[in-house]
């Protein structure tokens, strides 16, 4: 069911959720959380989509706060329609349109429809704050997830993060890596237990996840790590291979086509091994997993985004990694 309210107000949008759920029986019970997603018109449906996919594993209420980018005085007004039932996934969306000035103030837009005694979680598909706890929506979240890649500079978004960096603020660029540090880790963990001498990683110029990969394997093993750069990826297939330089020979995953890698060991039979690019669903199911502040992201990004240097002892396989 989808109810339009247009040039509403949030105290009719709040009753008018008492109203739905008193006459349909459409109740918040089992929300787990509050989701504040803030994006521009036309990035709605594509959050909304991962959002109700996400909500199947995590009930929700959503909230989609997009702005018209416009400051105009005249034409200042708010739009707002709510989805429950089969158009909401396992969620409610209430989706908030702000037209000029009415956008000046997202937190006051927000603060009357979260859930009581729930935790909030901001969103960012797109653009994103320079330093997201300090926006009004990010002030009012206890996990705020941006995403590096969709920024017009990661690199530099990744340098302001680590600048703002508050426990709770989280990236889908270091997301999406899950997989590989698992891949990493589990090869490490396994005889022999050679002390990794040096790395290599390669990827998009333009991929932040690179830049995160190479952070976390210096940090976490007190190697050096080379970057290969390869051209932008405009197919977003991301990484493309991590070398691992020991003394009994190298450990090489390569992935040559999307979603697939091939892990080359020494005396060891090359085996093809599955390494998707997580969805945006993917992504956001995977963030919201946990409310606590990812610390491990907090130390990577901050140690190797503000210039400094941290080498620790490694002596064996993913005792370094983990």
């Amino acid at each position: 069911m989808i109810i339009d309210l247009p040039n509403t107000t949030i105290s009719k949008v709040s009753k008018q959720i008492v109203q739905i759920r008193e006459q349909g029986g459409v109740v918040a019970l089992g929300r787990v959380l509050t989701l504040v997603i803030e994006t521009d018109f036309k990035g709605i449906e594509e959050a909304i989509k991962a959002a109700n996919d996400a909500s199947r594993e995590h009930p929700c209420r959503i909230i989609v706060l997009a702005d018209d980018n416009s400051k105009s005085k005249k034409n200042a007004k708010l739009d707002a329609q709510i989805r429950v039932g089969g158009d909401a996934g396992a969620s409610e969306v209430i989706v908030l349109r702000a037209y000029g000035e009415a956008a000046s103030d997202p937190e006051s837009l927000v603060t009357g429809l979260l859930l009581p005694d729930a935790p909030v979680v901001a969103w960012w598909p797109e653009e994103a704050p320079e330093v997201a706890a300090d926006s009004p929506i990010g002030r009012i979240a206890t996990r705020r997830i941006t995403d590096a890649a969709s920024q017009k500079d990661p690199h530099a978004f990744l340098c302001k993060l680590a600048k703002g960096y508050v426990p709770g603020d989280s990236d889908f660029a270091w997301t999406r890596l899950t997989a590989w540090r698992e891949q990493l880790a589990a090869i490490l963990d396994q005889p022999p237990y050679d002390k990794v001498l040096g790395a290599e990683v390669t990827g998009p110029v333009d991929s932040p996840s690179v830049d995160l990969l190479a952070a976390w394997l210096g940090l976490q093993l007190g190697v050096k790590v080379s970057l290969i750069r390869t051209p932008a990826d405009k197919q977003k297939h991301g990484l493309v291979g991590v070398k691992l330089m020991r003394k009994s020979g190298d450990i090489e995953i390569v992935r040559n086509a999307p979603g697939v890698a091939t892990l080359i060991q020494p005396s060891q039979p090359t085996r093809t091994i599955s390494l998707p690019r997580p969805s945006l669903r993917d992504c956001l199911m995977e963030d919201l997993r946990r409310l606590d502040p990812d610390d491990l992201f907090g130390k990577v990004v901050t140690k190797s985004f503000k210039g400094k240097t941290v080498k620790p002892t490694v002596t064996r396989g993913a005792k370094g990694l983990k």
